[in-house]
């Protein structure tokens, strides 16, 4: 049965917030990564902005990134009855001095915050934290679930190059694990872009799956879940590549010795612990998803309001040809888990 609008049900675990304006810098010298917003014309009878970084338009945007109604308006038609926003990635700023970032990141966790606040109930925010520097990326994390009522942190699949599976970041996941706080890993500067061959979206249709799919892979093979097990932590883009690469990763595992000697526990079964959005635009894809991870570790993703995104996931979800039970757990049962909601939380 295809779901209707009047039955909206899902849970998007996977759409961005841009705000309408950025912080003046308030230092001496202004860096070159600190982004800010300039007018653009009206499309579609929405206002939108360009958000340059470095002197460069990287992004141009639509009020659907920062306005609450606008952004209401659309979850009945998408299927949803609750969305989980979290920062564009290229936000997250690890590239900036600590400080700076950190300075960022707390105003965008407060524009998030103010979004839910402001959505009855509909939005749920997460928090994005200075990774680049552990202290301040924990306090921030704090700070941001404690009192700003955020639900779970965004990261990137790198930090300035270095996979997030590695031990360097174990701190900040033993920090989730205490606080009891889920994790969301999106595709971030991905490596490998000298071997594209074409215009720059390229980047997000081919690199990022690769990269978060690498990030993936790094999460297992560092043990991650064997030293943080109650550690729950999803991947964007359906985990990219890894659904791939897993089959090789583990039987490599059995043949190799040094891989058996790093790698603690079986690689399959360390990544049917591991969640996964349902963003991969093709049901076949989706089914294959489900039978390698598990019916329990997907969740819906739109990557909304972005132009690439799945304008309907929840119908994406229902016409893959699942059980009403995994239907059912794709929509909204997983992420309920995730996040630690309750059926009746949804509106």
């Amino acid at each position: 049965m295809s779901l209707q609008p009047c039955a909206c049900r899902g849970i998007d675990v996977h759409a961005h917030v841009v705000p309408e304006h950025f912080p003046a810098y308030l230092g001496a010298h202004v860096p070159a990564q600190w982004p800010h917003t300039v007018a653009a014309p009206a499309q579609g009878g929405l206002c939108h902005r360009h958000v340059m970084i470095a002197g460069q338009q990287y992004r141009t945007v639509s009020e659907k990134c920062w306005s609450t109604p606008r952004r209401l308006a659309d979850l009945p038609g998408m299927g949803l009855a609750r969305q989980v926003i979290s920062p564009m990635p290229e936000l997250l700023s690890y590239w900036l001095a600590p400080a700076d970032a950190h300075a960022l990141l707390r105003y965008l966790n407060e524009q998030t915050a103010a979004m839910v606040a402001d959505s009855g109930g509909a939005l749920l925010g997460l928090a994005a934290v200075p990774l680049q520097d552990l202290s301040l990326a924990i306090a921030e994390l704090r700070h941001a679930v404690e009192a700003l009522g955020l639900v779970g942190v965004e990261l990137g699949s790198n930090v300035n190059g270095v996979p997030i599976g590695h031990p360097c970041f174990l701190p900040f996941f033993q920090a989730c694990e205490a606080l009891d706080v889920p994790v969301f890993v999106h595709a971030l500067k991905p490596t490998g872009m000298d071997r594209l061959v074409g215009p720059a979206p390229l980047q997000q249709v081919l690199a990022y799956p690769s990269d978060v799919g690498l990030a993936a892979a790094s999460v297992i093979t560092a043990n991650l879940l064997l030293a943080c097990p109650r550690l729950r932590i999803a991947f964007s883009h359906g985990g990219g590549t890894l659904a791939m690469l897993l089959p090789r990763l583990q039987q490599g595992w059995q043949v190799f010795a040094a891989l058996r000697e790093q790698v603690q526990a079986s690689p399959l079964a360390q990544a049917r612990q591991l969640f996964f959005d349902t963003l991969v635009f093709d049901e076949s894809t989706l089914r294959h998803l489900v039978d390698r991870f598990g019916p329990g570790q997907l969740m819906l993703g739109s990557d909304y309001p972005f132009n690439f995104h799945e304008r309907t996931p929840a119908q994406r979800v229902e016409a893959a040809g699942f059980d009403g039970a995994t239907v059912s757990a794709l929509l909204h049962g997983n992420a309920e888990r995730f996040f630690g909601l309750t059926p009746q939380a949804i509106p």
